[in-house]
């Protein structure tokens, strides 16, 4: 019987720029990359056999492939859609996994915390909804639906009454301004609180530098060799960053701190500083306002709301200097970690940059919606929810 004739292969400028960088892209999938090289090469004029020669493919594969684009275009160059393998859960029993996951442990008298694979696994066949099935298919099943009750994570509801006008006014700083006036050139926003509990771990043996395919290594066995406290201001808008070491915290160090920064210019000679500080007991209430507008009378003091810190950046400061400095703790002694806490902060100081404080008091509104709606939400199922 007569053999019949290839069709021809032409492109238009689209597919071609498709199929090229297809053929050539480094992250092409391989069998992707083949398909591409047999219709390029087709539509350049190549006879069947001499595509199997520059491909390496069996003539039958170059065959399909280009009958495939011949009737299809780029669309037949896709794996078609397999039955595979029959379904051995229902989605039933799918659903069911997905809903005892979303349970608390507790909740259906299982002697946990929180749930892992294994354990869903276990309980699902102990209860009979499935017969004997694996933790990576249950895994695959809350994959599904982005479902971890492995981890968890805390949270806190604002319980200050004064909440959005305490917080309200931390933000406006950030943004330059202060009851709704704008801030002078003269004008400066400090950020300040205690890092506490710096301790000089002096390892029984010496840390090994990182080297080819291998980590630092710190011996875990270690000296106690005392620890301080470092008290920190930063200035927002200025991204400069002043700090000293104390043995500890209290009322004492944290005026010391003041003073450090006060004395000195531009602060000196400011009209005002506002300070923004948390509600620890080393500058809690009134009587710490008092007693730094006395000590210095262009000192203001702006407390963030209670279980409110992640609205005082020198919280992101403390951050770096952790990750930076403190960790992996090996210091032979305090007037180590002394040294490297000033030698550090000469550094961050010649580089940089005011942090990108994006919250505003939009965000805090809505923030605030939310929150009462999932109160009124939880008041409402309490009020419904049957009597014990």
């Amino acid at each position: 019987m007569p053999v019949a004739a290839a069709r021809q292969i032409v492109l238009t400028a689209c597919e071609r720029h498709r199929l090229k960088k297809a053929a050539h892209g480094h992250k092409t999938e391989h069998q992707t990359r083949v398909r591409a090289q047999v219709v390029l090469h087709a539509a350049c004029g190549y006879s069947k056999a001499r595509i199997t020669r520059e491909t390496g493919l069996h003539i039958d594969t170059v065959r399909t492939w280009r009958g495939r684009f011949a009737e299809q275009g780029l669309v037949g160059l896709a794996d078609r859609k397999r039955s595979g393998r029959p379904a051995r859960f229902t989605p039933v029993q799918v659903a069911e996994a997905k809903a005892l996951a979303c349970q608390l442990p507790a909740e259906t008298g299982a002697p946990l915390s929180r749930w892992s694979c294994p354990e869903l696994a276990a309980e699902l066949t102990a209860r009979g909804i499935t017969d004997t099935v694996s933790a990576s298919t249950v895994r695959r099943w809350l994959r599904q639906d982005t479902l971890r009750p492995w981890q968890y994570r805390s949270w806190i509801f604002p319980r200050d009454p004064d909440f959005r006008a305490k917080a309200q006014r931390v933000l406006d700083l950030y943004a330059r301004t202060f009851d709704g006036e704008s801030l002078g050139d003269d004008e400066y926003v400090v950020s300040a609180d205690e890092k506490t509990s710096i301790q000089a771990r002096c390892r029984c043996h010496p840390t090994l530098a990182p080297g080819q395919a291998r980590a630092m290594r710190v011996n875990h066995e270690y000296q106690r060799g005392g620890a301080l406290a470092y008290l920190a201001a930063y200035d927002v808008h200025r991204a400069r960053a002043v700090g000293r070491c104390e043995p500890r915290t209290g009322i004492v160090p944290f005026m010391n701190l003041v003073t450090q920064v006060m004395t000195t210019e531009p602060y000196a000679s400011a009209k005002r500083v506002f300070w923004i500080v948390d509600n620890g007991s080393s500058h809690r209430g009134q009587r710490a306002i008092d007693r730094l507008t006395t000590a210095f009378p262009n000192a203001v003091m702006i407390h963030t709301p209670v279980h409110a810190s992640w609205t005082n950046q020198i919280e992101i400061f403390f951050s770096i200097v952790q990750r930076k400095v403190v960790s992996p703790s090996d210091f032979t002694d305090l007037n180590q970690v002394r040294d490297r806490l000033r030698a550090f902060e000469d550094r961050y100081n010649a580089t940089a940059q005011p942090f990108q404080w994006r919250f505003t008091t939009t965000d805090l509104d809505d923030l605030l919606a939310k929150l009462d709606r999932r109160t009124a939400d939880h008041q409402e199922e309490c009020s419904t929810a049957p009597a014990a």
